[in-house]
């Protein structure tokens, strides 16, 4: 028989400390991009990954309506994807190094994966 996890919060979830330890290191290392890019790429890179947490935390909230707990996790999932094209972009345009790149791109694929198996079986997070 399964053992079910009992979270307190959403700061318990791996998935939420996890995509926010990513947006807070995005931010640190968004301070490096070029001045003419604060309003566009850093702008960007950074509102998206700080999404993910904010989102994760809204579907928490939200869990007592297992539709509203699974839209709060798709909207999060989507911020995720948009946030590699900001990184493919920052890489391209020489802003991030490759093994930062890289880094990231297996982190948010990890924060993916978490999120996509909430989404599938809401019911282990959802009120009854």
């Amino acid at each position: 028989m399964a053992k079910i996890q009992k979270y307190r919060g959403f700061k318990d979830l791996k998935v939420y400390q996890l995509a926010y330890k990513l947006a807070m290191e995005i931010f640190e290392e968004s301070k490096m991009f070029p001045r003419e890019e604060k309003y566009s790429l850093t702008g960007q890179i950074r509102r998206s990954s700080r999404s993910v947490p904010a989102n994760i935390a809204e579907a928490w909230k939200k869990r007592k309506y297992k539709k509203a707990f699974v839209s709060k996790l798709i909207d999060a999932f989507g911020e995720a994807g948009e946030i590699e094209v900001w990184l493919d972009m920052s890489f391209d345009a020489k802003y991030l190094l490759k093994d930062r790149h890289k880094y990231y791109l297996e982190k948010y694929e990890e924060v993916n994966k978490m999120l996509y198996s909430m989404i599938e079986n809401p019911d282990k997070f959802c009120s009854k």
